[in-house]
């Protein structure tokens, strides 16, 4: 009996294929029937290996499925977008985007793997719709960095588009804490898209690994002492990338309604995101006090949540853990004990010279004492000289 073996290279499948053809004339039920239909098994999977037969191409296949349908090139719009789009697509001058694949599979039964061009492809579900998104002011504020391009042909190839800019999660998925506010309803996938954006960015930041070890109320409390310095933000954001936490300066995009937020990156670093659309002192070190209580009270506690705040309105019936990064962070700028003792005074019509006395007492800027008694008694036309107006953004080159 032919000893029939895993064929492993091309001699040996080249003496198969003898083998075979002397084995075909073997008798029904016989052991060289069960060689032959054996060994035609092994070198049907040794030629799929070696030899495969290449997919058909794309642009052929939809010709043959419009002349097997007696299909005009208007009637394939319909798939394809636009007259323009289809003729550029029959004379190769235009790839196939997603969208179009998709169609051309379900419409016309065209195989997905010829459509992409891969052995047992399958279609992706689609994941993004450009309309869900603020998908010009993306494109306008260079988010999708990686395209090169004009605004129609982005959108044109918007599933790609997005696809890419998202796959900076690695496909991890994290819940939002999100406080309602009085300014409008939160556009959460704007809010979405904001965050991959400062994600990619903090990417970016040369910076040492995040050591938990090196966090905690010491690291918090030498931040609030930078903002006695003129350039306190950018000591504290040195300071904080020494940690490897990167602080991001990102443009909010509209109705989103945020100042700060941070999440864990997919590989575990906690990652800051600040929009500075309020260029003030005090909101900057609120909002920054805020975001590194969330890290040290939530994150590094195992809470694997993106906290996006709107701190210049602050919502005492939002989020329990956001009311904890509001008690922590306030103590942190301004001690308990400090604000307990001086706390009817500052209410009660204190000038700005006793302001600034305490500042400095304090080692902090005067700016985060003006901004406590103006939210303490929710009279937001208090101390608007002493706020730092117009100083945070210039320091760091005008941001985003």
């Amino acid at each position: 009996m032919i000893d029939v073996k895993v064929i492993k290279n091309q001699n040996e499948y080249e003496v198969a294929l003898k083998e075979l053809d002397s084995l075909m004339d073997a008798e029904p039920e016989s052991a060289e029937e069960k060689a032959l239909e054996l060994l035609s098994v092994l070198i049907e999977k040794y030629e799929e290996e070696h030899f495969p037969i290449p997919l058909p191409d794309p642009v052929e296949a939809i010709k043959f499925r419009m002349e097997q349908q007696g299909l005009t090139q208007k009637e394939l719009i319909p798939y394809l977008g636009s007259q323009s789009k289809v003729s550029e697509i029959l004379n190769r001058k235009r790839p196939l985007t997603l969208t179009m694949i998709r169609n051309l599979h379900e419409g016309l039964e065209i195989p997905a793997e010829v459509l992409i061009q891969k052995a047992g492809a399958i279609i992706p579900d689609k994941q993004y719709d450009r309309d869900d998104f603020p998908f010009n002011e993306m494109f306008n504020r260079g988010y999708f960095s990686f395209f090169t391009g004009p605004l129609a042909l982005a959108k044109q190839q918007s599933e790609e588009c997005l696809e890419s800019f998202f796959s900076v999660f690695s496909g991890k998925q994290q819940s939002l804490v999100l406080c309602k506010n009085s300014e409008g309803e939160v556009d959460q996938n704007a809010l979405f898209a904001w965050q991959a954006q400062v994600l990619t960015k903090a990417n970016k930041c040369k910076i040492p690994e995040f050591d938990p070890s090196r966090f905690g109320p010491e690291q918090l409390n030498r931040v609030v002492h930078f903002s006695a310095y003129t350039t306190g933000p950018l000591k504290a954001s040195e300071f904080l990338a020494s940690l490897g936490i990167p602080l991001v300066f990102l443009q909010h995009l509209p109705h989103t309604y945020l100042d700060g937020a941070c999440f864990l990156s997919p590989e575990g670093r906690p990652v800051i995101g600040m929009t500075l659309r309020h260029d003030r002192q005090d909101n900057f070190w609120f909002t920054l006090l805020h975001e590194l209580s969330h890290i040290f009270l939530h994150l590094m506690q195992g809470d694997d949540l993106v906290f996006a705040d709107n701190t210049e309105r602050v919502d005492p019936l939002c989020d329990g853990k956001e009311q904890e990064a509001n008690v922590y962070c306030s103590d942190r700028l301004i001690p308990s004990e400090v604000w307990m003792q001086e706390r009817d005074r500052l209410l009660n019509g204190a000038d700005s010279s006793y302001i600034i006395s305490l500042a400095e007492k304090l080692n902090i800027c005067p700016a985060i004492i003006a901004g406590r008694i103006r939210h303490e008694k929710g009279d937001y036309t208090l101390y608007d000289n002493m706020l730092g107006r117009g100083e945070v953004r210039i320091l760091f080159g005008g941001a985003e």
